[in-house]
């Protein structure tokens, strides 16, 4: 399964674990990913989608249509 947020993209970034002698090794930073049922007004039923905690909390903010149109998709996206 790909470690991509559905809504904004987010995927993972690579870096080094560097330690006190300063020996790097590489490493993943995976982004904070969840499955959500989320309620969509305009199709009138839930849709599970894989989203990241930090548009989890824009969506709940703004709503799932403002949240998509800001982002440039559209419902069928999410389909």
């Amino acid at each position: 399964m790909s470690q991509k947020c559905m809504i904004t993209g987010k995927s993972p970034l690579v870096g080094n674990n560097v330690s006190h002698a300063n020996n790097k090794v590489k490493r993943r930073q995976n982004p904070n990913l969840q499955w959500k049922h989320i309620f969509v007004p305009e199709l009138g039923r839930n849709v599970r989608i894989r989203v990241s905690t930090r548009a989890l909390r824009t969506i709940s903010k703004k709503g799932i249509s403002a949240f998509l149109k800001d982002n440039g998709l559209t419902l069928k996206d999410l389909v």
